[in-house]
This record gives C-alpha cells, sequence and structure tokens, in this order.
C-alpha cells in the first residue's frame, strides 16, 4: 500500500469538508496507528481534542487513552496545536 505525506491527507480531509467532528477524529485514527505514514501521538491527540470539542466520544475516549502513552511535554505540544490549527481556521 502507498504511503502519503500526512499534509496530503490533511489537506484531502480540508477539501472534503473535513472541519466536522467525523474528520478530525478520522485524522486522529491516522496519526495514531500509522494507517499512512508513522504513527504521531502528538498530531493524533490534536486530531482527538479537535474532533471532541466538536462532540465526539470516541475521540474523547481515543484523546484519554493516547494520553497515557505521551509526557506531559508532548501533551503540551499537541495542545499548542490544536490551538494554532482553531486561530488559523
Amino acid at each position: 500500500m502507498a504511503r502519503f505525506e500526512m499534509s496530503h491527507i490533511e489537506d484531502a480531509a480540508q477539501i472534503d469538508g473535513g472541519d466536522s467532528a467525523d474528520s478530525f477524529h478520522e485524522l486522529g485514527l491516522v496519526y495514531a496507528t500509522g494507517r499512512d505514514g508513522d504513527v504521531d501521538l502528538i498530531s493524533a491527540h490534536k486530531w482527538f481534542n479537535l474532533a471532541a470539542m466538536r462532540g465526539n466520544e470516541d475521540a474523547k475516549r481515543y484523546r484519554i487513552e493516547i494520553a497515557k502513552e505521551m509526557s506531559r511535554q508532548e501533551i503540551a505540544s499537541a495542545q499548542k496545536l490544536a490551538r494554532e490549527w482553531l486561530a488559523k481556521h
């Protein structure tokens, strides 16, 4: 299976109306599982956080689960990325 740059996945999600909780949840899963690249828990947490803010209950649960595998610094970084994304969009 081909691997894609993660930024392309995020761009595609945006084009496909990807500002919904479900789209953000899906991006979180992509990063958490390494489905299309390497596992990136910081990015996964960011997307799960954004999905959770929009009401996705699964994203809330996954965010808690992956946070158990992250350092406080990594969580802070993910939260900062989520805030930055919100400021831009």
